[in-house]
Parts: structure tokens; C-alpha cells; sequence
């Protein structure tokens, strides 16, 4: 085993996809090597990357394949030996192709008879010989989709490529890629380390281009730009807000990161917070500092690629850069102010929301129209929820969002307010649009979150309606994304809303939109390691309300730990069946005196003390509770089935155990179809 090294340097790469890039090709380089039978010690290794560089160091790669076996079928003896037990043309052709005589081969049998097969042994290649078609075929796999090409070269990459490394233990081994043949000279940061890095062996190459200021672990550059954002926000009195997508994104683009901390004028801060961190994580990839509030303050750090000479030139260009944008933004917000959210609202009759629903004010009345009808069902009083849900889209009509769309409702929120509007319709506005992407918190409200219910349900009851339902990949109008919205809203809000009955308010095809929202559900709840059956066996029973849902799976889970869980799935189970096959009818009450057996008599006792213990439970939908009492039935359902036939010839004895089976099955199915828990 030796220490492998391949870094492909290159132009800067593209930083949305460097990630990506890097691990594509440790996978294909792995397993490339794998699939060749070479042994890999693969210990802690993990790709390793710069804007200029990817690279894949592995701490032991066996320096030879092992002995390959082959094995190749020929024809079977009736074929391959004539009535003289010489060799056939068949024979003779297939011991030419394997390179030995045919008394050289061995025989097989199998099914249809006995085969000549030639098995051979050879030694393994060395790995040397190996890499350079493991490393072809690693670069041809990767997820390159504009492929950029320079030279005469036909082959394209991401980036043009300047320099190739490829060493196994000490030696470089021999290999071209693009044109370049592979040496041990590596090169470090473009503008303070000039000429070539030498690579002794593999184990020296992080150090080696540290000395050279790269900083080629992407984890290790993290880091640091983690430490010195946060030293520099402290030493402002502040706090780094540091978002995880703007740090990706940040250590993506430097070698050897500096922090530089900036900042901007205090009058700037007058324009919603959310507008001014957009702009310097978005467009700047700076990290604003906030107060110990949360409140944005005028410090922010930016992160060069080198330890400047002159820090103070530095940051007078950060700072120079923002300045334009803040300026745009309090302009946008100014003129914004004047017109007024009245006035942005009256715009939206003009723009067309989908051609088939209307323009975008159709929508915000049907909206209003929705959140008022369903806001007792929420606890939230019916004439805020209209206010809000007419004041909803009045922002995309402004400018701030026509800059900076990541803006809408936030930019709402100011508005409402600045014209005297409740708090909580100010703040429900912004809160409509959560959660805004798959990691965001529900609208924290009561009012936020009757609106952001009522708005999912009218753009899927519409989407549906105009024939936009989602095929494969394709969804145009986000209805995927509508209905995990509105089904985390319910859930993690507790909001125990008649799910069909809004669904019939918003005018939808109450059991198709049901179903939609159910899979993007079953999907929600398959993320948290909820085992399938539990889900199937709370949407076989359809409770109303997704909080209600919600109550009933948790209980489930706690049920299937219960030691009397299997046993009483499967017996439930079994009674859906006879029940289902029951002819001529099943006797809507039990009858006592009709019982023969004394383990019907005991079951049947069992039955009625349950169903009495668990109605107020039932009641109060404490399922935890009922089904902790239902799991106490299984004695007398075992002994039921251990000594009782159901089906006798007797009609009314019959139908009166059908009768308890029925009564024993509707409890038990009372918080959800546990037979669904049977394996």
C-alpha cells in the first residue's frame, strides 16, 4: 500500500459547482480503483479542493491488482466432440480463441448438460499502469454540463487545466490528461507565491501548498474564515451573521482568506435590514454584523483571497463597491413610501397572475375571501385575516422587490406599517411566505399562519383547476412546493382545520388536490425515519385535519413499540378479513345470550370495558392513552381465536360473532388501521 496524490489544476472554477466537482471526482477515482480489484484505504479521506484545484489524496492504494481469475464458458461436449471423441470445429474455434490447446481445457456442468470452460490465472497489473485509465474515466464522469474547451484541444472541462500531479508513494506515475503530462509540481496562491510547489509524496501535499498559501482542505478554510469573520465582527462590538449558503459560497472563492472588516453610513440603516443583507450576502458575499438584538448595525467584513499589504486600500474598495446598492435600495425604499401600499394594490389589476385564474388582484380577493371563511376553524379573528390577505401581494408592485424579489412580503411588512396597519396584519404579510425554502420555519403566528394557509390552498385549488398539476421533474407553478408548504403549516402549527371542507372553500377537486398533498406528506414524514406502514396505517382511517394526523401517527409509534403490538395487528388484520368476506350481512349490536363459548363471553366483556375506557380518551383525542388500553384486549383475542370458529353453520351464531369481531375491530381501527403494523 502507498499514498496516492492526483490534483488537476486549473483556471478558477466555477463556485456553485466546485463542491460538486471535487467529490465526483474522489468518487470516480475510488471508484474507478475498486472496480479494478486494487485495495484502497480510504481511513478519513474526503475530497480536497481550492477556486484552482481539485484534488483526491488517499492515505494507501495497493501497488498491484491481485491475481486476476477468469473464467470463460464453450460449448457443451455433445456439440464440441464428435461420435470419436475428437474436437469439432465449435471446440477447435474456442480453444484458438483462449490460446491453448483443447486438451487444455476443463469441463462444467450445469443445467443442460456438460460444457468445456477455460480458467485462467494471471498475475495482477501494477497500479501505475492502471491510474491513467482510472483517471480518464473519473474526468469523463463528472457533471460538467457547459464543458469549456481552449487550444486546438477537443476535450473540454470545467476550467482550462494548467497542471497535473499524479503521484503513488514517492513515484510519479505516468499519465496524461488534456494534453499534460503528469509531474510532481503543483503551484500555490497566483499572487504571492511565484513558480512551482514540489510534491515529495502524497503526504506532503497539504503542507506543502499551506507554505505556498493555499489552503487546499476546503474544511480547514472554512474554518478559518468562520475565526477571522467573527474576531473582526467582535472587535466592531458586534456579532457575524453567517449564513451557511454565503460561507460555501465564500470558501469557494478564496485560497488564503483574509477577513477585512468594513463598514458603511449609519444613515443607510434606515432601509429594511433584510434589503441591505441581501445585497452584501447576495451580491457581495460579505458578512453583515449584527447588534446583540439581532439588529443589523453599519459594520460588515468582507473576505480577500490574501493578507493585503495595505488592508486600509482593501476595505476603502469594499466599502466603494456596496455604496451604490445601498443608495438603490434607500431610493427604492423612499419612493416606495410616498406611493403607499393603497396605491401599489390598485397596480395588481393589471398583471396577470396565470392566464386561466385571473389577474394577481383575482387572486388576493379569492385569498381574502378564503382566510376570512376559515379563520375560526384557526382561532384568528375573520376581519384581520381579510385586511391582511388584501394587503398580501401589494409589494410586488414596488420597487424594493422589483430589485430585490427575495424581498416579497418582507418589503410588505414596512409598508403595512409605515401606513398605520395592526401589527399583526403587518407582520402576517411577511409571514404568508413562509416557509419560504425546505429549511425554514412556519410563519410564527396565528394570523401568519391562517394566510400562508389560505394562500397554498387557493394556488393549488387554482393549479389544479387550470390544469397545472406536476408530471415527472416538471412542476411550473410550484404546487410541490405549495402543498409541503401548507401541510407544515397544519402540522407543526397544530392547526386542526377540516382539510376537505377548506379544500371545497377554495373551490378544489377535493379528492385529487387530498391525495397530492397527501404524497408530498408521506414524503414530509419519510425524512423524520417514519417507518411506512405507520403512515399508511393513519391515512387508511383519513382524519380531517393534518394536526389530528399528526397526534394519531406519534401515538402509533409508541404503540409499535408494545410488546402486544404485532400479535394485535395481525389479528386485526385477520378479523378485516373474515369481516370482508362475510356474507349476508353482519348484526349491527352483539347479543349475549347468543354466546356458546366461554372465550367469546370473556372477549366480548373485554370489548365493552375497552370501548367504556377509551370513548372519553377517544373524546379528547389522547390516542396515546386508547391505544395503551386496546393493547390490554390481547389475552381474550387470543384466546378468541384459539378456541372459537367464526364461521359456523349456525346463521345467528354466526352473525353474532361477526357482530363482536365488528364492535373488537372498530375500536381497534379507532385511531388508525393498525393491521397496516402486520409484516
Amino acid at each position: 500500500m502507498k499514498p496516492l496524490l492526483l490534483e488537476i489544476g486549473t483556471e478558477e472554477l466555477p463556485v456553485a459547482a466546485l463542491p460538486g466537482l471535487a467529490q465526483a471526482l474522489f468518487d470516480g477515482v475510488i471508484e474507478g480503483l475498486v472496480k479494478r480489484g486494487v485495495v484502497v484505504d480510504r481511513d478519513d479521506a474526503k475530497p480536497l479542493h481550492s477556486p484552482r484545484r481539485l484534488a483526491v489524496l488517499l492515505p494507501g492504494v495497493g501497488v498491484q491488482q491481485p491475481e486476476q481469475h477468469s473464467e470463460v464458458l464453450g460449448p457443451y461436449v455433445n456439440i464440441a466432440l464428435d461420435g470419436e471423441g475428437q474436437p469439432t470445429r465449435a471446440l477447435q474455434g474456442f480453444a484458438a480463441k483462449a490460446g491453448v490447446d483443447w486438451t487444455q481445457l476443463q469441463r462444467t456442468s450445469d443445467q443442460k448438460g456438460e460444457r468445456f470452460v477455460h480458467r485462467a490465472v494471471t498475475p495482477g497489473a501494477p497500479t501505475a499502469s492502471l491510474l491513467p485509465e482510472v483517471l480518464a474515466e473519473a474526468v469523463a464522469a463528472m457533471p460538467i454540463p457547459k464543458p469549456m474547451r481552449w487550444g486546438d484541444r477537443d476535450a473540454g472541462f470545467a476550467r482550462p487545466v494548467h497542471w497535473l500531479v499524479l503521484l503513488h508513494g514517492d513515484e510519479v506515475v505516468e499519465a496524461s490528461l488534456f494534453g499534460l503530462q503528469a509531474d510532481r509540481m503543483s503551484r500555490g496562491h497566483r499572487f504571492v507565491h511565484e513558480g512551482p510547489v514540489w510534491i515529495g509524496s502524497p503526504g506532503d501535499y497539504v503542507d506543502a501548498l499551506r507554505a505556498a498559501h493555499v489552503l487546499v482542505d476546503p474544511d480547514e478554510r472554512r474554518e478559518r474564515i468562520v475565526r477571522e469573520v467573527r474576531d473582526a465582527a467582535r472587535a466592531a462590538g458586534g456579532v457575524a451573521r453567517i449564513d451557511d449558503g454565503n460561507l460555501e459560497q465564500v470558501n469557494c472563492l478564496v485560497e488564503w482568506p483574509a477577513a477585512v472588516l468594513c463598514s458603511f453610513e449609519r444613515d443607510f440603516l434606515a432601509v429594511p435590514q433584510e434589503a441591505l443583507v441581501a445585497t452584501m450576502e447576495a451580491n457581495q458575499k460579505f458578512f453583515p454584523v449584527l447588534d446583540d438584538g439581532g439588529r443589523l448595525t453599519e459594520h460588515f467584513v468582507g473576505v480577500a483571497n490574501i493578507e493585503s499589504t495595505d488592508v486600509g486600500e482593501v476595505r476603502k474598495g469594499y466599502e466603494r463597491v456596496i455604496r451604490p446598492r445601498f443608495a438603490d435600495a434607500r431610493f427604492f425604499f423612499d419612493e416606495d413610501l410616498k406611493q403607499g401600499l393603497a396605491s401599489m394594490n390598485e397596480g395588481l389589476a393589471s398583471v396577470t397572475y396565470q392566464a386561466k385564474l385571473g389577474t394577481i388582484a383575482d387572486k388576493v380577493a379569492r385569498v381574502a375571501a378564503l382566510a376570512e371563511a376559515i379563520a375560526p376553524e384557526l382561532g384568528v379573528q375573520p376581519s384581520l385575516a381579510r385586511r391582511a390577505a388584501e394587503l398580501s401581494k401589494a409589494d410586488l408592485q414596488s420597487r424594493l422587490v422589483n430589485e430585490f424579489p427575495e424581498l416579497q412580503g418582507i418589503a410588505g411588512r414596512y409598508y403595512a406599517a409605515a401606513a398605520g396597519e395592526a401589527e399583526a396584519v403587518s407582520d402576517a404579510i411577511d409571514e404568508a411566505w413562509m416557509p419560504r425554502y425546505s429549511a425554514d420555519a412556519i410563519a410564527p403566528s396565528p394570523l401568519g399562519r391562517a394566510l400562508a394557509v389560505a394562500e397554498r390552498l387557493d394556488t393549488l385549488a387554482g393549479g389544479f383547476r387550470a390544469g397545472l398539476k406536476p408530471t415527472g421533474n416538471k412542476d411550473p407553478f410550484a404546487l410541490r412546493r405549495a402543498a409541503l408548504g401548507l401541510a407544515r403549516t397544519l402540522v407543526e402549527g397544530g392547526l386542526d382545520l377540516d382539510l376537505d371542507r377548506a379544500l371545497e372553500r377554495a373551490g378544489a377537486d377535493v379528492a385529487e388536490v387530498r391525495d397530492f398533498i397527501f404524497d408530498r406528506l408521506r414524503s414530509y414524514y419519510a425524512e423524520q425515519s417514519v417507518p411506512v406502514q405507520q403512515f399508511e396505517a393513519v391515512a387508511a382511517v383519513h382524519p380531517r385535519s393534518l394536526a389530528d394526523f399528526d397526534r394519531r401517527l406519534k401515538a402509533i409509534a409508541q404503540f409499535a413499540l408494545l410488546p402486544e403490538a404485532e400479535a394485535l395487528a395481525a389479528a386485526n388484520k385477520r378479523i378485516r378479513n373474515i369481516l370482508r368476506k362475510a356474507e349476508g350481512g353482519i348484526p349491527e349490536a352483539v347479543d349475549p345470550s347468543r354466546f356458546t363459548e366461554a372465550a367469546e363471553r370473556e372477549l366480548a366483556a373485554a370489548v365493552d370495558a375497552a370501548v367504556a375506557d377509551t370513548d372519553a380518551a377517544l373524546q379528547s383525542r389522547d390516542y396515546v392513552a386508547v391505544l395503551a388500553r386496546l393493547a390490554r384486549l390481547r389475552p381474550q383475542v387470543d384466546a378468541f381465536f384459539d378456541h372459537v370458529m367464526v364461521n359456523v353453520e349456525d346463521p345467528a351464531v354466526r352473525g353474532n360473532r361477526l357482530a363482536l369481531l365488528q364492535r373488537l375491530a372498530d375500536r381497534l381501527g379507532s385511531t388508525a388501521a393498525i393491521e397496516h403494523l402486520s409484516t
